[in-house]
C-alpha cells in the first residue's frame, strides 16, 4: 500500500504544521491505515503560554511525556537553543499533540546528558529526544533502554546507534549508497578513492567498499591521506586517476571542507580531470567553497532535496527572527513525529516496531526510517557541479526501497 505524500510547502489552511500533518499521515507500516486527521482551525489562543512554559523548561502539557535533551549552556548552546525553537514550531503547528516536552539542559557534556536522562525519567518521559552529540548519546543510551524507553538522537555518528537508540540526523553513509547508485547506473563501475584519516573517513570508507561491491562496480585504488597534505597520498594514487592510462572512471572524495579545498589544489596539480575521471562526494560538498573547486566540476554528490528546509527555514525566521541552522529540521521532524505517533498508537507509540516501520516517515528532508539496529535511511537527491553551482540530477524518491539496496 503506497503512501501519497503531499508535497512540502502546500498551504494548508492559515496556520496548519505541513510536515507534522504529513508525519500524521504517513506513519505505519505498509499494511497500517493511512487516514490524515482533518486539519484542525488555526488556534492562535495559547501559544503565549506556552512560551512561557518552554522558558520554564517545557513544552505543553498534554499526557504524554517526552523529553528533549539538548546543550543549552556550554558547547554547542546555539545549536541546542535552534533545536528546542524548532521543537516548539513543530508543537504549534501540530495544533497543541497530546505531549508534554520536558526540555532539559546537558550542558554539552556526557555527564550532563546522563544526568538530564536520569531526571526525565524520573519526571516520567516515554521518550528521549536528543542527545546532540556523540559521546552523550552514548552515556543516555544504556540508561534509557535499561529503563524501557527509545531515544531518538541527532548525532551523525552511526557508531553510538543501537537497538532503541535510533538516529534521525543526516548519516554519511546512506549519502555514500545513493550516490554510488546513482553513479553506476550511469556506467561507471571502476572507482578510486581518496579519503581522509579522520573519523568520518572511517565511517565513509567501509560503506564506499561496500556499496561499489554491491552495485557490481570495483575500487581500483583507495588512499587514506591527511587533510592538510593529501599530495603524498595522491601521487601514490596518480597512475588510478590521472593520465591517459587511467584505470578509474570515477573517483570518490569525502571530507570536510578545508580538506576538500587542499584536496583540489593538490590534484589539479598532478594533472587530474574531472571530465575523464569523475568525481563522487557527499552532502559536505554542498558549500559555496566545494563547489567552485576546478576539480570538483562535473562531480556529483547525495544531500537531501533543498526544498523542505527552505520552506521551514521561512517559518523559523517569522517566529524566531533568526536564520535556523541546518540541523534544526531534525528538532521539528523529531517532535512532529513524536506528536504523530502518539495521536495514532496508543500504547504502542513508541514500541521498536512502530519506530522502524519499513515505509518509514516523511519530514522537512523528506522520507525517512529507523532500521533496527539504529541507524536510518534517508530519500535523497543527487546534485552535479556544474559552473560552481549545484543542479539536481536525480530527484529524491518520494519512497525507499528494501533496506540495504
Amino acid at each position: 500500500m503506497s503512501c501519497d505524500r503531499p508535497r512540502i510547502g502546500r498551504a494548508h489552511g492559515a496556520a496548519v504544521g505541513l510536515v507534522a500533518w504529513m508525519l500524521a499521515a504517513c506513519v505505519g507500516g505498509p499494511d497500517a491505515p493511512r487516514t490524515r486527521p482533518e486539519a484542525l482551525a488555526p488556534q492562535a489562543e495559547g501559544l503565549a503560554s506556552q512560551s512561557a512554559m518552554a522558558a520554564a523548561g517545557q513544552i505543553g502539557s498534554g499526557s504524554v511525556k517526552v523529553a528533549l535533551i539538548v546543550p543549552l549552556t556550554g558547547q554547542g548552546a546555539s545549536v541546542g537553543a535552534a533545536l528546542r525553537n524548532a521543537a516548539e514550531l513543530a508543537f504549534e503547528d501540530f495544533q497543541k499533540p497530546d505531549l508534554s516536552i520536558i526540555v532539559k539542559d546537558d550542558r554539552g557534556t556526557p555527564d550532563g546528558a546522563r544526568e538530564a536522562a536520569q531526571v526525565a525519567l524520573a519526571d516520567g518521559a516515554e521518550l528521549v529526544l536528543g542527545p546532540l552529540f556523540a559521546a552523550n548519546v552514548a552515556a543516555v543510551g544504556a540508561p534509557v533502554r535499561n529503563a524501557g524507553k527509545p531515544v531518538i538522537a541527532f548525532s551523525t555518528d552511526a557508531a553510538v546507534a543501537a537497538r532503541g537508540v535510533y538516529l534521525i540526523s543526516f548519516l554519511p553513509q546512506s549519502e555514500v549508497d545513493r550516490v554510488v547508485e546513482e553513479v553506476t547506473a550511469g556506467g561507471r563501475r571502476s572507482f578510486a578513492a581518496l579519503i581522509p584519516e579522520t573519523g568520518y573517513g572511517n565511517a565513509v570508507e567501509a560503506q564506499f567498499r561496500e556499496a561499489v561491491a554491491r552495485k557490481g562496480g570495483r575500487v581500483v585504488g583507495l588512499e587514506r591521506y591527511a587533510p592538510a597534505d593529501p599530495g603524498a597520498a595522491i601521487e601514490r594514487l596518480k597512475g588510478v586517476i590521472a593520465g591517459p592510462g587511467a584505470q578509474a572512471d570515477a573517483l570518490f572524495l569525502p571530507g570536510a571542507v578545508d580538506g576538500l579545498v587542499n584536496l583540489s589544489t593538490a590534484l589539479t596539480k598532478a594533472g587530474f580531470s574531472p571530465s575523464r575521471v569523475r568525481p563522487v562526494g557527499t552532502a559536505l560538498w554542498n558549500d559555496p567553497r566545494v563547489l567552485g573547486l576546478p576539480a570538483f566540476q562535473g562531480g556529483a554528490f547525495a544531500a537531501p532535496d533543498p526544498a523542505g528546509f527552505a520552506s521551514f527555514s521561512q517559518r523559523y525566521q517569522s517566529r524566531f527572527g533568526t536564520v535556523p541552522p541546518r540541523v534544526a529540521s531534525l528538532g521539528y521532524d523529531a517532535v512532529s513525529l513524536t506528536a504523530a505517533l502518539a495521536r495514532q498508537y496508543g500504547s504502542q507509540r513508541f514500541a521498536d516496531a512502530t519506530l522502524t516501520t519499513p515505509s518509514g516517515f516523511t519530514g522537512i528532508d523528506g522520507t525517512f526510517r529507523f532500521r533496527p539496529e539504529g541507524t536510518s535511511d534517508r530519500a535523497l537527491a543527487v546534485y552535479e557541479i556544474r559552473n560552481g553551482a549545484a543542479a539536481i540530477v536525480s530527484p529524491a524518491p518520494r519512497s525507499l526501497g528494501p533496506s540495504g539496496i
